[in-house]
């Protein structure tokens, strides 16, 4: 279950060190987490970890299929979770240590910064391979952070980025040597605690307006036909 820890002004926020899935449990602790992390007030900034071979490996699909009932709750409390990230009201930075997949990558592209370990790891959205629709809100979210290019190639072929190539492609913002990634992320932020405010939180909505709008709507996840 993900985890707080403080690094001065900065919340390290610890997703957890297995596949980091969006199970309810899971989802319902990374809430709470941002609850306390929101209420630090100014200076304040988040840095998000993992442990081990993932960052995030997205949503909890083998849940979700037997829980189908449940599906709209499901996306609902997903979508909620990219939108509290897109306009937190302070500084954020995804420290990528591992694989980053799905829905996993649609978390770190919701942080306002990204370091992505060089050697090892993938960023990848594989949905059009799991035969899955970007429900719109995802969509809005990925095409805000992404630019036209990239994002055709990303979510159209479902390429696996390593650190150098999702540099290049502006997936993320740095790619450095494992030890570096969270040195790397913290030294992004810290200069920026002071920046924490409802004023930051409004200047981000307004910023991804349409993305904030398009994860506000709940579609019943659906696949496309038969995988």
């Amino acid at each position: 279950m993900p985890t707080i820890a403080r690094d001065g002004d900065v919340a390290v926020l610890n997703l957890g060190g297995d596949e980091n899935r969006f199970s309810p449990d899971w989802l319902e602790s990374m809430h709470a987490c941002l609850d306390e992390i929101e209420g630090l007030g100014s200076p304040a900034a988040l840095v998000t970890v993992a442990e081990g071979k993932f960052w995030s490996n997205g949503l909890d699909l083998d849940w979700l299929m037997s829980h189908t009932d449940q599906g709209e709750w499901y996306v609902d409390t997903v979508q909620r979770l990219l939108s509290r990230v897109l306009v937190a009201p302070l500084p954020t930075v995804a420290a990528i240590q591992g694989h980053c997949f799905a829905a996993g990558g649609m978390l770190a592209m919701a942080h306002d910064w990204r370091v992505m370990r060089a050697d090892r790891g993938f960023f990848c959205l594989p949905e059009v391979d799991l035969n899955l629709p970007f429900p719109p809100g995802m969509d809005a979210l990925l095409r805000a952070k992404l630019s036209p290019a990239t994002a055709i190639e990303a979510m159209t072929t479902g390429r696996r980025y390593g650190g150098v190539d999702a540099l290049a492609a502006g997936l993320v913002t740095a790619a450095v040597e494992e030890s570096a990634v969270l040195p790397a992320a913290l030294d992004i932020v810290r200069p920026l605690t002071a920046k924490a405010s409802p004023n930051l939180g409004v200047i981000k909505s307004t910023m991804f307006a349409e993305a904030v709008r398009m994860l506000a709507v709940v579609h019943r996840p659906q696949s496309a036909g038969p995988a």
